[in-house]
């Protein structure tokens, strides 16, 4: 059987084809000036006019005059971003890969949190508390105890509890399909990073994470109501056997102010985290005037077990005190084209390298390849749909 196509499905192709052509032309030129978003290695770039510096080593900034210089900080690796419009505002090896530790709990909830409703009841069995790692925090969930959905939450939250992160797991499919699903939640959310193997973020050989997926973490986290409620909360009851409850109370303790901490002004919360492989992490929000930052911070190398949360109280008074007054070096979204409308000053203070204009995107021939396999794919589709219809021409 011969089939011919109609003269209206070949100049819809053509007009498709020229559209195409029109679309990519611009990105192959971009390619030959050297315009292109570099984006994570090996990855496509897109098309922006200020290349993102945060996969290069090293403390990036740009300060513009009058800024504050950016605070001493010893973790290896550290992003302070603006929440609300994804801005990173200052980083040090922001990809750098790390142990995650408990901060992974926060896209643990972004994965689980829509599907489990709060009010759900749930009688604990044996397996489901089985295989929690030696020395994991726990909140003391008990085998054969009822429980709330948003109890064993404000455990996750509240005592990072790997008892209560393995219970959550288990009615949203089990460990292994929840580790799966957060992988496939972290690379919707821009979050290339991230190997999740356990979890409730315990210790694992390969599982990574680094501050800039964790700072998209936390921000992801503020839009959802009950994230931000939880990670919020400094104490809650915790049911225990035999009808009794017990307090807990959040281990955050720039949030709390516990152990010598000062709490911090306009804290939000959200995650912090231990574990011997990991040190100390932490994926902190608070808002200030109108204006909410995220920093998150991964193992500090001086000052003790509570530098965690005073190198990160150091970096969010930096990031208030300099808003208006620095460019922006990254953003928190997903491949995202950073543009800065308007004049400039030139920056005062750029510890970053210049950004290489070597490795073009797309060459002009792949563009027209491109255009090519469009061409046919629109063809082959219009052909089925005319067919399907009974149009037979």
């Amino acid at each position: 059987m011969t089939i011919r196509f109609s003269s209206r499905v070949a100049r819809s192709t053509c007009m498709l084809c020229a559209a195409g052509m029109l679309t990519l032309m611009p990105a192959a030129a971009a390619a030959r000036t050297g315009r292109s978003d570099p984006g994570p290695p090996g990855g496509t770039g897109v098309v922006a006019p200020q290349p993102s510096l945060l996969y290069q080593s090293g403390t990036k900034v740009r300060l513009q005059p009058g800024a504050p210089e950016i605070p001493y900080v010893s973790a290896l690796s550290w992003v302070v971003a603006d929440a609300d419009t994804g801005e990173v505002l200052a980083a040090h090896d922001a990809h750098r890969k790390l142990p995650p530790a408990s901060t992974l709990k926060t896209l643990f909830a972004l994965t689980v949190l829509p599907v489990l409703p709060g009010d759900i009841h749930h009688e604990v069995s044996a397996d489901e508390l089985a295989g929690i790692g030696t020395g994991s925090s726990l909140v003391g969930v008990v085998e054969g105890l009822t429980y709330r959905v948003s109890d064993l939450w404000n455990g996750v939250f509240l005592n990072s509890g790997n008892d209560a992160v393995h219970v959550l797991a288990s009615l949203t499919g089990g460990w292994s399909e929840t580790a799966d699903r957060m992988q496939a939640e972290a690379r919707a959310l821009g979050a290339h990073d991230t190997h999740v193997l356990s979890p409730d973020g315990y210790d694992a050989p390969g599982q990574v994470s680094s501050a800039y997926d964790l700072a998209v973490f936390g921000r992801a986290g503020l839009r959802n109501p009950d994230f931000a409620r939880y990670c919020s909360r400094i104490d809650a009851m915790f049911p225990g056997r035999n009808g009794e409850s017990y307090g807990i109370m959040n281990t955050n303790r720039l949030l709390t102010g516990e152990d010598g901490v000062e709490p911090y002004p306009g804290l939000i919360g959200i995650k912090n985290g231990y574990t011997s492989d990991a040190g100390n992490t932490l994926i902190a929000a608070a808002r200030r005037d109108g204006r909410t930052l995220v920093v998150s911070l991964m193992n500090p190398q001086e000052g003790g077990g509570y530098a965690v949360y005073e190198e990160t109280r150091s970096l969010l008074d930096w990031g208030f005190e300099a808003a208006g007054r620095v460019e922006p070096v990254g953003s928190l979204e997903p491949r995202a084209a950073r543009p800065r409308p308007g004049p400039k000053a030139a920056p005062t203070a750029v510890t970053a390298v210049k950004p290489s204009q070597d490795g073009p995107g797309w060459p002009e021939t792949g563009a027209i390849l491109g255009v090519a396999g469009l061409g046919t794919g629109v063809a082959a589709l219009t052909l089925r749909r005319r067919l399907a219809r009974g149009d037979r021409s």
